[in-house]
């Protein structure tokens, strides 16, 4: 297990980096206030407006950087601090929302693929790492044969989450690509503005980069116990 502790701190480190860069940088673009005077609720109406999209509301979430595109309420969620804010960092968030709208309106595979794994994964997540704990502990004290068979379940369902994780890359570069296409494309920010907007989304990718790596890494640890125990 000391494999384990190893990767675990590592991914640990690298994402709280990762995280603590994030929040840095929102609060660093937070201070490039936009020309044009628009608020991240109102940015993020425009570009459903332009993408022709009229059954999605706007509305604001509570917390920091709870930004979130919720597809079966059709709402586009804005944090507190993108809301009502007019700078950089609140355009390139509302506008990375609604590209998800965007996605869900055009039916972009990825999307759509991800949204049916959410059931799974939501009940493969809740049991994965029980299952795996559990055939470690069933091998070394019980049956190293019935403690396979119970990691294997384990993996199995960790794989799942895993899957997961880099379906989701492809979505959120994605909804951030078609958000700075449309603001460069609609003359939205000025070229520092757009700068800032597009360092602020590189950031937040990185998040899921990172957590995409560190699942797949524990994945390839927790197989590499079960083939090494093979007969």
């Amino acid at each position: 297990m000391i494999g384990y502790y190893i990767i675990a701190g590592l991914i640990f480190v690298v994402s709280l980096y990762v995280s603590n860069r994030l929040k840095s940088k929102f609060k660093k673009y937070s201070q490039v206030h936009l020309r044009n005077g628009l608020s991240g609720k109102e940015i993020a109406e425009k570009m459903l407006y332009d993408n022709g999209i009229s059954d999605v509301k706007v509305i604001s979430t509570p917390g920091m950087l709870t930004d979130h595109y919720n597809p079966a309420k059709k709402t586009v969620n804005l944090s507190e601090g993108v809301y009502t804010q007019r700078n950089a960092a609140a355009a390139a968030v509302a506008a990375h929302e609604c590209g998800h709208a965007v996605q869900h309106a055009t039916a972009y595979g990825w999307l759509q693929m991800r949204s049916q794994l959410v059931p799974v994964v939501s009940v493969a997540s809740k049991f994965s790492t029980w299952a795996i704990m559990g055939g470690l502990i069933l091998m070394t004290m019980v049956s190293v044969g019935v403690g396979q068979t119970v990691l294997l379940i384990g993996i199995i369902l960790y794989g799942m989450g895993t899957l997961f994780s880099f379906i989701t890359l492809p979505v959120e570069y994605d909804a951030s690509k078609r958000a700075l296409v449309w603001l460069e494309t609609e003359n939205m920010l000025t070229p520092q503005e757009h700068e800032a907007a597009e360092d602020s989304l590189k950031w937040a990718a990185r998040t899921y980069v990172v957590a995409a790596v560190g699942s797949l890494a524990t994945l390839l640890y927790f197989l590499s116990i079960y083939m090494g125990n093979r007969d």
